[in-house]
């Protein structure tokens, strides 16, 4: 990717309706994970890390958790020109309505591209869990003389009603586009496995712009890149899939290698929290080689304190973020955000509790999400007993229980312990 001009947009729009009550007074991307990031740090750390320093963000509903996040995290000093995140609110250049699909975000964009002149563009989603090195993607796309090369992941074909896939030839150029079918293609050579779109594009930005304008103009079209771009531009143009799974990043080891998650569901959202527990985590956050970055805020180091009966503030197998406070309470199995206080004889298991949240002394959490800024009182049962639950709060299919949180936060006050 040497000297290329790459110019990076970024989806980050999504209403993320599964992840209710998650996503509601934020956006998908805007959602917490892993303690002490949101989901929109993975794709600009893969950005970043990859030397594409020129990235739009188009973002939509209910964006001011992001916009902020983004602005005490993701600001490039305004020396260079060429260097710069920015979001970009919905344009609204066909009247005032949202955008209609993927493919209508960038339409309603396309000055950007026009302005920035790139050789290349990458029009990446911000909604899914992964490391990538777009450089290998990109020399890729450009080895093929490809117009557009769209990341696959390959799966087992058992799973492909869960996903948009695609058939190709044994050159891996794309022949034709799948929406959730049961039993679609499989890849050349590789018995009962097919091809995963991963909504992650790479386009020569001239043929970018007159497919957006003539999907524009159709009047039949949904505008979404999976459905209805991409499968006519494939009849025409060498559009080609990129195997995620050959994708190397730095630092990475074999036990981690080809980690991607779509966290749309509570369940999903849920398990790829839980994949950070063990000593070798399927994804790995400690790669000083592929540093994933998010907001520093100053917080004291978390602390494990002994109650005045004896009862030992403790953690095991769990991710406890920074400026957390453990009286006399236990973890297991779970996930702190930042500054989280648990009170004498608390007891919280397999859960996601999320920052500057307080949970009253003696209260028993199990198999739950709790939303930042919540307050659990004293004595609470959260996963339990169902009919609880269910009654004073939401629960995922599978019984994930979720707490929402609140708008004000709650100091920690160390007097009280």
């Amino acid at each position: 990717m040497e000297n290329a001009r790459v110019l990076g947009l970024i989806l980050a729009g999504g209403k993320g309706t599964r992840l209710f009550p998650l996503t509601k007074e934020r956006s998908k991307p805007a959602v917490p994970f892993a303690g002490k990031y949101r989901i929109v740090d993975f794709v600009l750390s893969n950005f970043i890390n990859s030397g594409i320093y020129s990235i739009y963000v188009l973002t939509q509903f209910k964006s001011q958790s992001l916009l902020q996040h983004m602005r005490n995290a993701w600001q490039f000093s305004e020396l260079l020109t060429s260097q710069f995140i920015l979001p970009v609110p919905a344009q609204m250049r066909k009247g005032e309505q949202w955008y209609q699909g993927t493919s209508d975000a960038i339409y309603q964009n396309v000055h950007l591209i026009e302005l920035s002149q790139p050789e290349i563009v990458a029009v990446f989603g911000a909604d899914h869990i992964y490391y990538m090195d777009l450089r290998q993607m990109i020399e890729y796309h450009r080895d093929k003389h490809a117009k557009g090369t769209v990341a696959a992941l390959p799966i087992p074909v058992e799973q492909a009603a869960r996903f948009g896939t695609m058939e190709v030839d044994s050159d891996w150029r794309i022949l034709r586009f799948y929406e959730k079918v049961s039993n679609p293609p499989e890849i050349p050579g590789r018995p009962g496995w097919c091809l995963a779109s991963m909504g992650n594009y790479i386009f020569d930005p001239n043929v970018l712009v007159s497919e957006l304008r003539r999907d524009a103009a159709n009047p039949h079209s949904q505008h979404d890149f999976g459905r209805n771009m991409l499968p006519e531009m494939v009849n025409e143009l060498p559009i080609f899939a990129y195997d995620y799974l050959t994708n190397e990043v730095p630092g990475e080891s074999s036990y981690n290698h080809g980690y991607w998650r779509d966290v749309g569901t509570i369940e999903a959202y849920y398990d790829a929290n839980m994949d950070l527990r063990t000593i070798k985590p399927a994804l790995n956050l400690h790669n000083p080689a592929w540093p994933l970055r998010t907001a520093e805020y100053p917080a004291a180091p978390s602390r494990y304190c002994t109650d005045e009966s004896g009862r030992h503030g403790e953690a095991i197998d769990s991710v406890v973020s920074e400026g957390c406070i453990l009286h006399g309470s236990a973890v297991r199995r779970s996930i702190l955000g930042r500054s989280v206080f648990i009170d004498r004889g608390a007891y919280v298991e397999d859960s996601i509790v999320m920052a500057r949240c307080h949970i009253g002394a003696g209260a028993m959490i199990r198999h739950a999400i709790i939303d930042k800024n919540a307050r659990i009182p004293a004595g609470a049962l959260i996963g339990h007993e169902k009919s609880i639950d269910r009654k004073n709060y939401h629960v995922s299919e599978t019984g994930i229980v979720v707490v929402e949180g609140s708008r004000t936060a709650i100091p920690i006050n160390p007097v009280a312990i």
